[in-house]
């Protein structure tokens, strides 16, 4: 199973090594990711597996809110299912 991950915020040093620290801790797998800085916001997008995580979706979740605390930037996750389901047509 599959999770896309968003992060939106002002930039500073650090934001991708902390959300992929804690991916690295829950034994999620990056697969790929895409980020931009626009002026001086960070957005970045990532998909991740998560079939092989130490932690559950809801423990992921809170560890992301708690790297959004520290680095002042949203950071959502979503389940491939819900993110599939939304755009169906």
């Amino acid at each position: 199973m599959k999770a896309i991950i968003t992060v939106i915020g002002k930039d500073t040093v650090g934001i991708l090594a902390k959300v992929s620290g804690a991916c690295s801790s829950a034994n999620v797998n990056i697969v790929e990711v895409t980020q931009s800085v626009l002026q001086d916001m960070f957005a970045m997008i990532m998909l991740v597996e998560i079939d092989k995580a130490s932690v559950g979706f809801d423990e992921l979740r809170e560890s992301l809110n708690k790297v959004g605390e520290d680095t002042n930037t949203k950071i959502h996750i979503m389940h491939e299912d819900i993110f599939n389901s939304m755009h169906k047509i």
